[in-house]
């Protein structure tokens, strides 16, 4: 069995990375995406978003990381595909799945899924240009609007040449609501030789084992659960038990310390109110703890409120 983290954009970056895989027995990471629209892009760009290329692409805790680039241009996104292998990505990824509006609008992401030809063009460009020993991979959903070209979309990654395939399970339209139509991923998976990924509604282990069981996929991305459950990887892959409340502040006031560290703080308030939205399904604590500090705009108040829980706890 394979857990991957899914590459969620603004939320799972370099930091938060390096946070889950220092918990989590992850067999791979893949980062936000990079932007890719008609030329190659300066390292630095990469390095940027993957401070882990400057570690072998590697995190802190030894977890490979894959870079994922986002684009509409066969040979621009060629480019710039080698250019994250010759930095140390382990493998590139190509996205076909974000939902975002103004990432669809500029003919990237899931708006995609309706031409097959187009995603065939892409994806056999990049694998052209790297090496065989590297991975070229490739995330889609079930369409745009419809689940229609499902199947053909599948196909056009796999025959330009791609090593595997993720899947999210929902068409752009449905957006993240459940259900995850896993049914569909059945389909892909027995008709194509290379292995596919299954991904949407893993929320906790029992997902994790009916999705599987549903897919017969032995991997699986996972994305908001890995948020609202920080060691979701590490129950699925060896039973552990899930974080406790306590355990969870731990980490948050371990990531504060850590982004506060390296960052300006001013980036902090948004990004620990993000992480609350996702906890909020996992713990009622959290709920509770994010009506207290939500009315705050400045990090040490924020800081001050997380420290006083944790005190709270511990008496």
């Amino acid at each position: 069995m394979r857990v991957i983290l899914a590459p969620m954009e603004g939320v799972v970056d370099d930091l938060m990375r390096d946070i889950l895989s220092s918990i989590n027995p992850y067999d791979l990471l893949v980062t936000e995406f990079v932007r890719v629209v008609d030329q190659l892009l300066p390292e630095k760009v990469f390095l940027k978003l993957c401070p882990e290329l400057l570690n072998g692409g590697y995190t802190p805790s030894g977890t490979p990381v894959r870079v994922q680039l986002l684009g509409q241009e066969p040979n621009c996104m060629a480019e710039n595909a080698m250019r994250a292998i010759e930095l140390g990505s382990h493998g590139v990824d190509a996205n076909f799945g974000c939902p975002a509006k103004m990432v669809n609008r500029s003919n990237g992401g899931a708006v995609l899924l309706q031409y097959p030809n187009t995603i065939h063009d892409i994806v056999r460009a990049m694998r052209q240009a790297v090496p065989a020993e590297h991975p070229v991979t490739a995330k889609i959903r079930l369409g745009y609007e419809d689940k229609s070209l499902f199947m053909e979309n599948a196909l056009a990654v796999y025959e330009a040449g791609a090593t595997e395939l993720a899947i999210h399970a929902r068409s752009k339209v449905d957006g993240y609501k459940p259900p995850a139509y896993w049914e569909y991923i059945t389909e892909v998976r027995e008709r194509l030789p290379i292995p596919v990924i299954a991904n949407g509604e893993i929320w906790n282990s029992d997902d994790a084992k009916r999705c599987m069981q549903v897919t017969g996929c032995d991997s699986i991305m996972i994305g908001r659960g890995a948020i609202s459950l920080p060691n979701l990887a590490d129950t699925i892959k060896t039973g552990a038990t899930p974080y406790s409340w306590a355990d969870t502040l731990g980490l948050m006031l371990s990531y504060t310390q850590r982004e506060l560290s390296g960052r300006k703080s001013d980036y902090y308030p948004a990004r620990i109110k993000q992480w609350f939205s996702y906890l909020n399904r996992q713990y009622p604590e959290a709920d509770t703890l994010f009506r207290e500090l939500r009315i705050y705009k400045t990090t040490e108040e924020i800081v001050r409120v997380l420290e006083q829980a944790q005190q709270n706890l511990s008496q």
